[in-house]
């Protein structure tokens, strides 16, 4: 059924927590993909450097066309549990067994062995994400409420994102000091994560039943889509911030103790500001959205963060308090894009649907 037909109700706070709530696991695996497990391969497990980073190209290379085949299947999925419930449930068996594999490593692994636990990584995240997204656009078709379902959304990202980065004070409490034990914690959290977070969301949420009597979507439309102006405009945007904040945090750790002389300790509590800020801006971009509208707060959020990106590569070296300011200004535009983003996409999903006739939530 398309988010179109439903009526436009207020969602209470706690089903869109508990919608959200898949999203702690989630985006615990998505930062030490991108910040930590780098740095920890290279420097704790003795792979290549260089390596590393083709390996990670690579299997994200292939990630890129996997995606929009997960988003036809799920579009063509048919049953009474809806459609992207049971795709959340698919991909956590499949994150858990890869977060066993990368978050357990142990010296004398090689690219391979990373190329294969990431590939496995990337597709378990790839089907929970679209799952999660594609559900989260049929939960109301009003269009303010989309921009309060996916700040929902990226607020739970953010807190797992913190939860993950608390993981080695945490383990340091316990003995567990060194890298390795760290990740290893951080593997069991996720592990345990995984299930419980999904298990309330699929069994505590509503997603409608599709209409087996409308079009179903096809890979061809993945090309279609690009003939909507608002779906050209969005995914150029998307893809232009997506680079910045990837760059951002693949390099933040790196940036702060190798260019800006902080230890390595004190650029994870910088890293905890970044998206303790983030956390802080989810609402003030919602709230900004409905006065504005959705592509002026965008807008407005990405002149923002131009401020703190600027202020980061400014920071003298050595200055602490600089660098927690300008982490702080840095993070507060972070939730914005995803948050925007994909509530203009769902938006543009109807716009399409009312068009064609055809159901690409997943797909989009």
């Amino acid at each position: 059924m398309n988010s179109s037909s439903q009526p436009q109700t207020r969602l209470s706070r706690s089903e869109l927590a508990l919608y959200a709530a898949p999203s702690l696991a989630l985006a615990g695996v998505g930062l030490p993909l991108i910040a930590l497990l780098p740095t920890y391969y290279a420097s704790v497990l003795g792979l290549n450097l260089g390596a590393v980073g083709v390996v990670f190209m690579a299997v994200r290379l292939i990630d890129i066309a996997v995606d929009p085949m997960l988003g036809v299947l799920m579009d063509r999925t048919r049953t009474p549990w809806g459609r992207f419930r049971p795709w959340l449930c698919v991909g956590t068996p499949i994150m858990m067994a890869a977060t066993a594999m990368l978050f357990f490593a142990r010296p004398g692994v090689g690219p391979l062995y990373l190329g294969v636990g990431l590939a496995v990584a990337y597709l378990g995240w790839s089907i929970c994400v679209l799952a999660q997204s594609a559900w989260g656009a049929l939960l109301s078709a009003d269009y303010h409420e989309r921009s309060r379902v996916y700040s929902w959304w990226q607020a739970f990202n953010l807190m797992g994102l913190l939860l993950v980065l608390l993981v080695p004070a945490a383990a340091a409490r316990w003995g567990l000091d060194s890298q390795g034990d760290s990740m290893m914690v951080m593997g069991v959290l996720l592990i345990v994560l995984y299930p419980l977070t999904t298990a309330v969301a699929v069994g505590q949420v509503r997603e409608p039943a599709p209409d087996s009597a409308r079009p179903r979507a096809s890979l061809a439309d993945w090309l279609l889509l690009f003939r909507l102006g608002a779906v050209r405009r969005v995914m150029s945007v998307d893809l232009v911030l997506g680079l910045s904040f990837g760059m951002q945090a693949s390099l933040f750790l790196f940036y702060f103790e190798a260019a800006k002389g902080i230890s390595p300790l004190t650029a994870n509590l910088l890293l905890l500001a970044y998206f303790l800020a983030g956390l802080a801006g989810g609402p003030i971009w919602t709230a900004l959205s409905r006065r504005i509208d959705k592509h002026r707060a965008l807008a407005a959020s990405c002149l923002f963060y131009l401020v703190g990106i600027g202020g980061l590569y400014l920071t003298p070296a050595h200055s602490l308090g600089w660098a927690a300011a300008a982490a702080v200004v840095a993070g507060l535009p972070y939730s914005a894009p995803n948050l925007l983003s994909r509530s203009m996409l769902a938006d543009a999903g109807d716009e399409e649907f009312m068009h064609t006739g055809v159901d690409r939530t997943g797909l989009l």
